[in-house]
């Protein structure tokens, strides 16, 4: 939920600063885009240095960079660029600034200038918690619509135990994210998807496959993420990455593995989409040694694999959406709907290798979506991040009938 988002770290005068760099480095791997602003407070517990390296942005602590020159950092700006505030750690200080208005730097500034969401993660001593007039701001913060994220309980720096350790940063991202999903179509719903080819071996050397890629399942299991679903990606082998970190990718290589990975997760799931390009035979024994090449000719017995989509069908569960994909040559449209009816698809996403742009390889895909009261809609040639969007678009639909 993160990813591509622009976020403000606001860091304040506490000993938990420290964690402000691991937080920082937390945002960035979930693909956020980052902007450090210290107090000059802030400075006696963590470097900029260390910031700057790990936010790949200069640090801001002051209005003005260079008097001879006259730059200076635009607070004005910095609140319209940010998506979001976060303001950790959140001294007991700078909260009374926060709640009384006072404005005697840059962070504060930037904040009263913000038109994005601020979430604080307070941190302070047990008794400077627990005082009535921290009890009090805290009330005052949330009343202005400030997301806060409360602190823990532990071992506090004085030696004292009790509530008032920062958030670790780990689960304040989660917070963030939670956050961000709340409104998501998908939010609480769990997906599987299967992407990619499987490879069968002859030997160690050699292997059948096929030549997906990988990209539609790819884009499919990122747009649903990106919808608030729980994802869980079954991935055949593909060089591919994903940018979304919150999809749970698992790596297989032969369709037993496939196969065994998606009905490990089939039982939990709400939508199950599956687009890999399994094999549809596997050599009958793999050999343990390179097969040496003679001069007569070679054959290898095949024996069928298990249909992975079929046996979800059998397995689907009435409040489950299953999603099937036919690439067809000929009679497309019958062969699509024959598949739907014998594998208890909800709808099938049919491409046509005729269709120029289609298919396996390509960055492009041509669909038809036919479901399960026989309605068909045709799309025009897209880039495959466009189709996921139609696909899981048809997926929310179905979801809400």
């Amino acid at each position: 939920m993160l990813n591509g988002k622009k976020l403000i770290v606001g860091i304040t005068g506490s000993i938990a600063a420290y964690k402000s760099a691991l937080l920082v480095r937390e945002l960035v791997r979930a693909g956020a885009e980052v902007k450090v602003i210290m107090t000059h407070a802030a400075k006696d517990f963590i470097t900029p240095l260390t910031l700057s390296t790990l936010s790949k942005n200069p640090v801001l602590y002051q209005f003005n960079d260079n008097a001879d020159s006259g730059e200076w950092n635009n607070h004005v700006e910095l609140g319209l660029w940010a998506d979001a505030l976060i303001i950790a750690p959140l001294s007991a200080n700078t909260m009374a600034k926060m709640c009384s208005g006072v404005c005697d730097n840059l962070l504060m500034a930037t904040y009263l200038s913000a038109k994005c969401v601020t979430f604080v993660a307070p941190a302070m001593d047990l008794d400077m918690y627990k005082h009535g007039t921290t009890g009090e701001n805290i009330d005052k913060l949330k009343s202005l619509g400030v997301q806060v994220i409360s602190p823990t309980s532990g071992e506090l720096a004085s030696g004292l135990s009790g509530k008032g350790r920062m958030e670790e940063p780990e689960n304040i991202k989660a917070f963030l994210d939670s956050y961000y999903r709340r409104d998501l179509p998908l939010t609480g719903k769990k997906a599987l998807v299967s992407a990619g080819p499987t490879y069968e071996d002859v030997d160690p050397v050699r292997f059948i496959g096929n030549r997906s890629s990988g990209k539609m399942g790819f884009a499919i299991a990122e747009e649903l993420a990106n919808q608030g679903a729980e994802v869980t990606l079954v991935a055949g082998p593909v060089h591919l990455s994903l940018s979304n970190t919150s999809i749970n990718r698992v790596d297989v290589r032969t369709a037993k593995e496939m196969k065994e990975s998606c009905l490990n997760h089939n039982g939990e799931a709400d939508i199950i989409i599956m687009a890999a390009a399994v094999a549809d035979y596997t050599p009958a024994e793999v050999a343990e040694q390179k097969i040496k090449k003679k001069d007569e000719d070679w054959s290898i017995p095949l024996v069928r694999t298990t249909d992975i989509l079929a046996k979800m069908g059998e397995l689907k569960k009435k409040d489950q959406l299953l999603v099937g994909f036919a690439l067809e040559t000929n009679n497309e449209a019958s062969n699509a709907q024959g598949k739907l009816e014998r594998k208890n698809l909800d709808f099938i996403v049919l491409n046509s290798l005729r269709d120029a742009g289609a298919g396996f390889a390509h960055d492009t895909n041509k669909i038809t979506i036919i479901d399960r009261d026989n309605n068909h809609d045709d799309y025009k040639l897209k880039s495959k991040p466009e189709v996921a969007a139609d696909v899981v678009q048809k997926v929310i639909e179905m979801m809400n009938r």
